[in-house]
């Protein structure tokens, strides 16, 4: 279990009863973001209570009435993921500050300016978010919240979401290498192995790590890897 003096609050009210556990908040973000964590990394206390700041737990009576349980984990569970967790005014800032990166990193990453074909630099999509005044919430995940930053900027740039499709031909030398190295960093779509032992494939990217991905093929070929665009998707 966590330190107490970590923890905060996780509030959840329901017919008329309150629940509250002391939670991790970055932990407790995680859950709420869909991952799967042991609860004893979570909580500071196996409790669910009624008022946490008087050590008052909640009666058996309310936790059938609200969770059909009395068990810890699955009531702890349910008020992290449906609750309201009370944080400090810095772990908001530090938490709103992570989640803002993440938001700049995956347009940058997946977006492009359509005038040019090329991704925007994340400085300059933190500088229209800025002058949008965006606002992110520490708690939603970066998916919804991708959306709504991207409406707020299209007046102040020109962005759009695009994949690209690429062939690729690798020599017989790096072909192995190559072949692992791109079924974790792409999406493969189609390969087959030459009787030169060289490895052709077709490969989906977001439009926005090209840069990356060429890096990539030539440091794995030594620049002897032949690519071609065969298509944006949009």
């Amino acid at each position: 279990m966590i330190p107490l003096d970590q923890a905060v609050v996780a509030r959840l009210e329901s017919y008329g009863e309150r629940f509250e556990v002391l939670v991790d908040p970055d932990q407790a973000m995680r859950i709420r973001q869909g991952e799967e964590i042991d609860m004893e990394e979570v909580v500071a206390a196996d409790s669910v209570f009624s008022n946490a700041a008087h050590a008052e737990r909640a009666s058996d009576e309310a936790l059938l009435k609200v969770f059909k349980t009395t068990e810890f984990e699955p009531a702890a569970l349910r008020i992290i993921q449906k609750g309201e967790i009370h944080l400090t005014s810095e772990q908001r800032r530090h938490l709103t500050a992570e989640k803002r990166n993440r938001v700049i990193t995956f347009i940058a990453r997946n977006a492009v300016n359509p005038q040019s074909g090329f991704p925007h630099p994340p400085q300059r999509i933190e500088l229209a978010m800025e002058e949008a005044r965006v606002s992110i919430d520490p708690f939603k995940s970066v998916e919804e919240q991708v959306k709504e930053v991207v409406k707020a900027l299209r007046p102040l740039l020109p962005i759009r979401f695009e994949e690209v499709r690429i062939a690729v031909k690798i020599p017989a030398d790096y072909a192995a290498r190559a072949y692992g190295e791109l079924q974790t960093a792409t999406t493969v779509e189609q390969n087959e192995w030459q009787k030169d032992g060289s490895w052709i494939a077709v490969v989906r990217i977001p439009a926005g790590i090209q840069e990356e991905f060429y890096d990539l093929i030539n440091k794995i070929s030594r620049g002897n890897a032949e690519t071609r665009i065969v298509e944006r998707v949009l």
